[in-house]
C-alpha cells in the first residue's frame, strides 16, 4: 500500500474510533418518541407487533429504533404516524432535532479533533511544488 492510502485509512480509523459511528449520528429524539408512544398506546403494542404492522418480519427493527441505533425510513413515516397516533408535526420535529444534533456532531466535533491534532483532516501533499496530481 502506498503512504497516501495508509494515511487516508488512518484518518478514517481515527475518526471512527475517536467518535464511533454511533456517536456521530443522532436518533435519540425519534427513539424516545417511538418508545413512549408505543408503550403508552391504548393497544399496548409490543416491539414485535409494531414491527409486523409496519411490514417487518420481527421486532428487531423497532428495537433498533428505540435503542437509537437507526431512524425510521422516510417511506414508513406516514404509517408510523397512523399506527401510533403521532401527529405528523411531532414526528417531523423529533427527526429534525436528531438531524440538527447529527449535523452539529459532524461540524463541531470534527473541528475539535482537528484542533487537538488527533487527526489531520486536510490532505497532505509532498513538498514537490505540485498540487499532488
Amino acid at each position: 500500500m502506498t503512504n497516501d492510502i495508509l494515511e487516508k485509512m488512518t484518518i478514517i480509523f481515527n475518526l471512527v474510533t475517536h467518535f464511533g459511528v454511533h456517536h456521530m449520528r443522532c436518533f435519540k429524539n425519534i427513539a424516545h418518541l417511538i418508545r413512549t408512544r408505543r408503550m403508552n398506546h391504548p393497544k399496548g403494542y409490543s416491539q414485535s407487533e409494531l414491527s409486523h404492522l409496519l411490514g417487518y418480519k420481527n421486532g428487531q427493527f423497532i428495537s433498533n429504533v428505540e435503542r437509537a441505533l437507526c431512524n425510521i425510513p422516510l417511506k414508513m413515516l406516514r404509517k408510523v404516524s397512523e399506527v401510533l397516533d403521532i401527529p405528523s408535526e411531532e414526528l417531523k420535529g423529533a427527526i429534525l432535532k436528531d438531524q440538527e444534533e447529527t449535523l452539529n456532531n459532524y461540524l463541531y466535533n470534527l473541528k475539535t479533533v482537528k484542533k487537538e491534532k488527533t487527526v489531520e483532516a486536510e490532505p497532505h501533499f509532498a513538498a514537490t511544488g505540485t498540487d499532488g496530481i
